[in-house]
C-alpha cells in the first residue's frame, strides 16, 4: 500500500520517516529548502535518548499530482492551509483511498469532508514532541510517539487496520479506535486550555495553575471545551474536567506550548482554530464560551503574526 504525507514538518516529516525507514512505500510532500534537502539527503531523525533514525533517499515532491493514487494520505500541515492542502491532495484519492489528519483541533476534518467528501476522511490524533530542526532533520523531544486512527463509523476497515499494522511495525505506539472522534476531543480539551493560557499569560504551565486565579481561567478554558464537546454528542467522562485538571498539574512546570512559541516567534496563531473552534462549535450549540472568546479577544492582533522583513 502507499502512503503520501501531506506535509512532512515535526509530525508528518517523523511518522512518514519511521513508516519509510521500516520498509513503506511513502511520498513525502514538502517545499523549500526542506524539500531539498530531503531530495539530497533523504530524512534524518534525531532522538538524543534512542539514538537517530535515517532514511538516506526517499521520494520527496512539492507536486502531488507527480505521485499518483494513493492508498492514504496524512495530512500535517498548518490549520490555516488546510483547504489549500485539502485540494491539492485529490490528485491522490482514488475510490478506497483514506485521508488521515494529524493537525490540532477538531474542525480540521469537517474542513477535509466539505473538499473531499465524507467516504475518504478517517480520523486521526497524534502526541509527538518534534519540530524541523534544519532543512531535512526532525528533532524529537522525549521519547512519546502515539497515534490513534479509527473510522468515523467505529469500523475496523482494511486501510484502518493497515495503518494501525503499519505504525507499530515502525516503532510507534499506535491505538486502533472504535471511538476515534472522542480520542480527538480528548486531546483538544487539554490543547485548547494549554495553548490558551500559556499565550494569553506569556507564562508557562507552572505558575499559570499556581496561582488561584490563573487556574481558574484554565479550568475554565477546559470546563467550556468539555461542555461544547458533549453538546456535540461526545462522550467525555464525567469527571473530565478534574481529571484534566490533575493532569496538568503532573507535568513539568516550564511546559508551555507550541501557539506560545509561535506567539515568542511573531509566527501566525492556531488560536482562530483552537480557542476559536470552540467558540464556533458552542454558538452552533448555544453553550457560551466566554474564557475561550476572551483568549480570541486577547490575541486578535498577534493572530496573523508579526510581519517579516
Amino acid at each position: 500500500m502507499k502512503i503520501a504525507m501531506m506535509g512532512s514538518g515535526g509530525v508528518g516529516g517523523f511518522f512518514g520517516g519511521r513508516l519509510a525507514h521500516a520498509g513503506y512505500d511513502v511520498s513525502f510532500i514538502a517545499r523549500g529548502a526542506h524539500l531539498s534537502a530531503m531530495r539530497e539527503r533523504g530524512i534524518l531523525i534525531e532522538n538524543k535518548e534512542q539514538g537517530d533514525i535515517l532514511v538516506p533517499k526517499v521520494h520527496a515532491t512539492d507536486d502531488p499530482g507527480r505521485i499518483g493514487k494513493v492508498d492514504l494520505v496524512v495530512v500535517s500541515v498548518k490549520l490555516w492551509d488546510t483547504e489549500s492542502a485539502a485540494r491539492q491532495i485529490k490528485p491522490l484519492i482514488g475510490p478506497e483511498t483514506g485521508v488521515v489528519s494529524l493537525q490540532n483541533g477538531v474542525i480540521k476534518d469537517d474542513i477535509l469532508r466539505r473538499e473531499l467528501g465524507d467516504a475518504a476522511v478517517m480520523g486521526g490524533v497524534a502526541y509527538v514532541a518534534t519540530y524541523v530542526s534544519r532543512p531535512g532533520v526532525i528533532h524529537q523531544t522525549g521519547t512519546m510517539q502515539r497515534i490513534v486512527v479509527g473510522e468515523y463509523d467505529g469500523r475496523r476497515s482494511p486501510r484502518a487496520t493497515f495503518l494501525h499494522e503499519a505504525l507499530v511495525r515502525a516503532g510507534v505506539n499506535a491505538e486502533l479506535s472504535d471511538d476515534v472522534r472522542r480520542a480527538i476531543w480528548e486531546k483538544f480539551v487539554f490543547l485548547v486550555a494549554l495553548s490558551g493560557a500559556t499565550t494569553t499569560m506569556r507564562m508557562p504551565l507552572g505558575p499559570i495553575r499556581g496561582n488561584p486565579d490563573t487556574r481558574a481561567f484554565l479550568r475554565e478554558l477546559i470546563s467550556e471545551t468539555v461542555a461544547v464537546g458533549r453538546a456535540h454528542g461526545v462522550a467525555l467522562p464525567e469527571d473530565y474536567v478534574e481529571d484534566r485538571l490533575a493532569f496538568a498539574d503532573g507535568l513539568p512546570a516550564d511546559m508551555t506550548s507550541s501557539m506560545h512559541h509561535d506567539l515568542e516567534r511573531g509566527n501566525r496563531l492556531e488560536v482562530d482554530w483552537l480557542s476559536g473552534g470552540v467558540v464556533q462549535l458552542g454558538a452552533a450549540k448555544g453553550i457560551p464560551t466566554p474564557a475561550n472568546r476572551a483568549v480570541c479577544d486577547i490575541l486578535a492582533l498577534h493572530a496573523d503574526g508579526r510581519k517579516k522583513d
